[in-house]
């Protein structure tokens, strides 16, 4: 038997090596099973590129950037295609060679344990069935993080191809890693950051749709010369989708999908998946349905769909997980809907909830096998949102897809306070869709605009001439919901930019289709959307608005505050993503304006909160 003076010390030794907390008083571990991460056989490309138009695949392939040689769908890339826009590297900056970000801390060793304790049980007893406790707490690193870098768009003459097609995105997954990685004092991944992730986490004071009228969006268009210290223009365009009517919610059948495998073991994983999913329960009507299926090794109906009213059991089966065993996910997935079936309400929101580090290592286990999966399984009315948690091993890759496929939409969760604020504000929004299949196109009159780049979107491109395609799928919008996107452009008095190391531009013969723009607009903005409960072969409608050149405004203090802030926020997001456009010294311009807008919202305020932690890791002299 150890003795009380050698288990004293051995407790003090290992309360001394597993460190303390993050910056947020969150205690973070990373995957605490496998070691120093490694690239699995097969991983997806660090460094990514997107290469010309999309002209054959849906939304959800390959990163594809604005180019003329086109793939088919939102992202796939273009077969023979020359053009490649700037991907990102973790390794070099991209044009910013003098640049160069802190290095996170090395991780250090911890005990590879976890335990979990049943209500009311003395701690220092033997591990118990019940909810998972938190490990100890040790730096952390993202470094074995999955991304697929989506490159840099490039610019595109107007008088060669006047039309940009993407799908809209409203998934907030990137800029929740941002936040994640900031408040742990590390630089976000360049791989991580999708610049349209980061300027739609926020909402914007655009123009409200009628509520009785037939559109469920409302189209605003806004353009300033000079932003950030450049010679050239850029244009928003934004989206405001209707909200949901007070009192008027679905009934809800949701599943709950947990991965419950061994690399979950972290405190911020499985621990705070509970937490999270309890507190859902509260937002939730007493008549709606809850599932809850799990999956390690093996897969398990934990709960049949059971009716709110008993909260409780519900809780209590949430909270009698514990983390271990591999990761059998795509069985888990299909088990998740057998059960959406099971409890499915005609005309009600019908909807899987995947929660997990996106590590499958069991089965079906390839982004391209998951995502065929999921594309079957839409085909039911069931609709998936992906939440990821933890840091270290963290499928980033993966969840962007399977959410994409699944019709729903990817956040990433990392503390109990960004988890309770998502619950409360943005899990329902994301569950009842206004519109679904959305794709937008902005057409340039080559008479006022010499040439565009489109800023983020890379791997939501779709090719023109499927806009009005209406069996392409596309993104999806939910009650609510802003969707904003920002392009540079140069004007015909303007000159294009030579930046260096920035991808070719995009110039050639004029490119088939029928202009259909007023000579006398700047642009003209086509949105194209089906109700959620469309089918594939049903009709789409389809709004418009133009922007004349008059009412371009004259320097960005003349524009609004919401365009100042989209374009602060992309600024900063061009910087971290290592872009050739990305400029270190437009950084106290880019603070000038956010700070005076810190206490409009939550959101603002937390982002210039973020933005005073990152900059002394950006510039070491601050």
């Amino acid at each position: 038997m150890i003795s009380r003076r050698l288990a004293v010390g051995l407790l003090a030794w290992t309360l001394g090596a597993c460190g303390g907390t993050d910056q947020t008083g969150d205690a973070v571990v990373p995957d605490e099973t496998q070691g120093p991460p490694s690239a699995p056989t097969g991983q997806p490309s660090e460094t990514g590129s997107a290469t010309g138009k999309a002209t054959t695949n849906p939304v959800g392939a390959t990163a594809n950037p604005m180019g003329t040689n086109a793939t088919a769908g939102a992202g796939a890339p273009a077969p023979g295609s020359t053009q490649q826009p700037t991907g990102p590297s973790d390794d070099a900056s991209a044009g910013n060679a003098d640049w160069t970000p802190e290095a996170p801390p090395p991780a250090q060793s911890a005990p590879d344990q976890a335990s979990v304790m049943e209500p009311g049980a003395v701690p220092g007893s033997q591990p118990a069935r019940g909810r998972a406790q938190p490990m100890p707490a040790r730096s952390a690193s993202n470094e074995g993080d999955r991304y697929d870098g989506v490159g840099t768009n490039p610019f595109v003459v107007t008088a060669h191809d006047p039309f940009s097609t993407f799908a809209a995105d409203v998934d907030s997954a990137s800029y929740d890693l941002f936040r994640r990685d900031v408040n742990l004092g590390i630089v976000p991944r360049p791989t991580s950051v999708r610049l349209e992730e980061y300027i739609n986490n926020f909402s914007y004071d655009y123009p409200a749709p009628d509520r009785e009228g037939a559109a469920p969006f409302e189209i605003s268009l806004s353009a300033a010369s000079d932003a950030l210290g450049r010679d050239t223009t850029v244009l928003r365009v934004g989206i405001q989708g209707k909200p949901r009517a007070a009192f008027a919610k679905k009934p809800t059948n949701l599943v709950f999908l947990i991965d419950t495998s061994g690399s979950m073991r972290s405190n911020e994983k499985l621990p705070l998946v509970q937490e999270m999913l309890t507190l859902t329960l509260d937002f939730l009507d007493p008549e709606d349905t809850v599932s809850i299926v799990t999956y390690a090794g093996a897969t398990r109906v934990a709960l049949e769909p059971t009716a709110v009213a008993d909260k409780a059991q519900i809780a209590e089966v949430i909270n009698s997980f514990a983390a271990g065993g591999s990761t059998a996910g795509a069985s888990g997935i299909k088990l998740a809907y057998e059960q959406a079936q099971a409890g499915f309400i005609d005309g009600g929101i019908n909807h899987v909830v995947l929660c997990t580090d996106g590590d499958f290592n069991v089965g079906a286990s390839s982004d391209d096998a998951l995502v065929t999966l999921i594309e079957d399984k839409r085909t039911t009315g069931v609709t998936l949102t992906a939440l990821g948690f933890g840091i270290g091993n963290l499928n980033d890759s993966m969840m962007e897809k399977v959410s994409n496929a699944g019709n729903g939409i990817y956040s990433v969760i990392s503390s109990s306070v960004h988890a309770e604020r998502y619950v409360s504000e943005r899990m329902l929004s994301s569950l009842e869709h206004i519109a679904k299949d959305v794709k937008i196109q902005v057409e340039f009159n080559p008479d006022h605009v010499q040439a565009y780049r489109l800023l983020g979107y890379e791997n939501r491109a779709i090719a023109d001439d499927l806009f009005r395609d209406d069996s392409v799928d596309a993104g999806e919008v939910g009650a609510g919901h802003t969707v904003t996107a920002l392009y540079e452009l140069v004007l015909t008095n303007q000159e294009l930019p030579e930046v260096a190391d920035a991808p070719a531009t995009d110039d050639g013969e004029p490119v088939e289709g029928e202009r259909e723009i007023d000579p006398s607009d700047l642009v003209l903005l086509k949105v194209r959307y089906k109700s959620p409960e469309a089918s594939e072969s049903d009709p789409a409608a389809e709004i418009q608005a133009t922007l004349s050149p008059d009412n371009v405004h004259e320097g960005l203090p003349a524009a609004d505050d919401d365009l100042a802030w989209a374009v602060a926020v992309a600024g900063l997001a061009e910087i971290l993503k290592k872009s050739p456009y990305g400029d270190p010294a437009a950084l106290p311009t880019i603070e000038g304006i956010i700070r005076p807008q810190a206490s409009r919202d939550a959101d603002r305020t937390e982002f210039v909160e973020l933005y005073d932690k990152l900059a002394p890791m950006l510039n070491p002299g601050m």
